[in-house]
């Protein structure tokens, strides 16, 4: 049997470059390797802790299951499914929530950050996010989880729950491992300083942006004092980030790309990055126009989807509450 593999991305608005390349086409890779079992699921229950209204949050998971289609994930080769179709995930989530101690969630780097970029919605949600994406990635016994560096504490952390409820109740839970994308995180075209945001759209390369706006936005990237075109994310971190996109989208490496601009400027160095960037997310793009026009077939992919996932999480829920005493 084939290792499982089980990851997701939150339907919080439009995708961005930093999402696709630190997590979907990731996802893709794996999946054509041919050497997983992949589950890949909308976590919409988990985006239900950003502020919303319903009609923006079912385009949101409209748009976010187009978007999985639209980059290769291929239902015949990965089970795709949505979040809240599973109800046994909240309820096992509560069983955990039972054997989490506070500290350590209160410990979570992603739960003090987004605290204090949007201190008035620090709900409890956001607090116990970290236990239900335990349940998320416990669910299917996984032995991998591909995660960017931000999400490998809370991965620890399920592995943490996972050890702990086994030795308390008896071997229930796998203990994954990460599979890390080779791609560290984008930041901001605007602010090297920050990550790459939804939140700052003018330093946000988005999936869907036309040619103009992806040339605009490079063309005033911030980059660095000097002229020169090389990788240092402590002195240059601006053309370093445009590095980085550059180099993760042609598959050259950074250093060729260094000494093909040895002796060129900012201005070259942008337009052909603008090229590359535009050239990359066609397919994409001509894929997801195509995929628009067919929302009842989108929809029964994912209902499928989440019918199978809704079933091996049904049955690992009944295992649960067997151990803890729960069923009669």
């Amino acid at each position: 049997m084939k290792p499982v593999l089980v990851s997701g991305i939150q339907p919080t608005g439009r995708l961005h470059l930093g999402n696709y390349l630190g997590a979907l086409k990731h996802f893709v890779e794996l999946q054509k390797s041919g050497k997983y079992e992949c589950y890949f699921f909308i976590a919409d229950l988990h985006s239900l802790t950003e502020t919303f209204s319903p009609e923006e949050k079912t385009d949101q998971i409209n748009n976010l299951a187009v978007d999985y289609l639209a980059a290769g994930l291929d239902p015949e080769k990965s089970t795709l499914f949505i979040q809240s179709l599973s109800p046994a995930h909240t309820e096992m989530a509560w069983v955990l929530n039972c054997i989490t101690p506070f500290g350590e969630l209160r410990r979570m780097t992603q739960f003090k950050e987004k605290s204090e970029n949007d201190p008035e919605n620090i709900n409890v949600g956001l607090f116990t996010y970290p236990v239900l994406m335990a349940v998320d990635i416990l669910f299917c016994n996984p032995q991998f989880v591909p995660v960017g560096e931000d999400q490998l504490q809370h991965l620890e952390l399920t592995r943490t729950l996972a050890r702990k409820f086994n030795t308390r109740f008896g071997k229930t839970f796998t203990e994954p491992k990460p599979l890390l994308t080779e791609v560290p995180r984008l930041m901001s075209l605007d602010d090297p300083t920050k990550k790459m945001s939804k939140s700052r759209p003018a330093g946000c390369l988005f999936l869907d942006d036309t040619p103009e706006e992806v040339l605009s936005k490079i063309k005033t990237a911030t980059t660095d004092s000097g002229k020169e075109i090389v990788y240092d994310t402590d002195k240059k971190p601006g053309v370093s980030n445009l590095l980085l996109i550059y180099s993760n989208l042609s598959k050259q490496s950074i250093s060729s790309l260094e000494k093909r601009y040895q002796s060129k400027g900012y201005a070259e160095f942008k337009k052909d990055l603008a090229r590359v960037v535009v050239e990359s997310l066609l397919p994409f793009q001509t894929n997801k126009k195509e995929l628009m026009n067919k929302p009842g077939g989108i929809k029964k992919i994912f209902e499928a989807g989440s019918k199978k996932a809704a079933s091996i999480a049904n049955k690992k829920l009944i295992e649960v509450k067997k151990k803890i005493g729960l069923v009669l």
